[in-house]
């Protein structure tokens, strides 16, 4: 288990720096949008949607935009003594820098740590320390499995884009196979080695954040967003919802702005 000292959400043209110069902090940084720079033991590095970088201990940095330039990232500050042993990529003595086949499972892990950090329900900390650790584990077996081949991530990348259209209908190996021009079978075992999901999971990964967006910014009935979005088992919905959110959707109701 790892221990938060600061969990951020940064965005926008200003410049961000933090000091990593002791001997046990480490930084993580997970660009969400558009790209940023950093420098690190003297080496620069361009953090672009989909990458990740960890700073070791005692390796002193600073991270700007780049002019003209949008970019909105996480970046998070933590001890991790106790799992150091458990996770090769917290004992690296240089900057690592990873282009994320995973990066959704990443992405909610450390969306949600930081969700922990600004609300602060009960317990916020150990939960948000669980995500993050949760997050570091996702991370050291991309790693360890090495470079994803750029002609694997563009097949991938095209599935998540059929995936983002489709997702409130069925959407089945065999569409994304052909999505790709590829046999449904490797279609499936390429999007789950990539991404750490299966194709389903991946659906109703999209299908709940669409659900989250109308929960909140829409008039439409619960039941009315759980048809929208692909359920027609009401009783589904809110099992599968509150799985994987934490929540009930009538919690993200309440949070509605008032009717004028």
């Amino acid at each position: 288990m790892v221990e938060i000292a600061e969990v951020r959400q940064d965005s926008g043209f200003d410049w961000y720096q933090e000091g990593n110069a002791d001997r046990e902090t480490y930084y993580l940084g997970l660009a969400t949008y558009g790209k940023c720079l950093y420098r690190a033991d003297r080496d620069k590095y361009i953090l672009e949607k989909g990458e990740l970088l960890l700073i070791p201990p005692h390796i002193p940095f600073y991270g700007k935009s780049i002019p003209s330039v949008l970019h909105t990232k996480f970046g998070l500050l933590f001890k991790a003594s106790s799992a150091r042993s458990a996770l090769p990529i917290l004992n690296l003595q240089k900057p690592l820098k990873l282009k994320l086949g995973g990066y959704d499972l990443i992405h909610e892990r450390i969306k949600a740590a930081w969700n922990q950090w600004q609300e602060r329900p009960p317990y916020y900390r150990t939960m948000a320390e669980a995500l993050m650790t949760e997050a570091l584990v996702y991370a050291n077996r991309e790693w360890d499995r090495g470079a994803i081949p750029a002609e694997k991530l563009r097949h991938v990348e095209n599935m998540k884009q059929y995936i983002q259209k489709h997702h409130r209908e069925k959407v089945t190996k065999r569409e994304l196979g052909e999505a790709i021009q590829k046999t449904p079978n490797y279609a499936a075992a390429l999007f789950r080695s990539v991404t750490g999901q299966t194709i389903s999971e991946y659906v109703h990964g999209q299908r709940i954040k669409t659900a989250i967006y109308m929960l909140t910014e829409s008039r439409l009935s619960i039941s009315e967003i759980a048809a929208f979005v692909g359920y027609s088992d009401v009783s589904y919905f809110h099992r599968l919802f509150k799985r994987m959110t934490g929540k009930s959707p009538s919690e993200f109701t309440d949070e509605r702005p008032p009717t004028p």
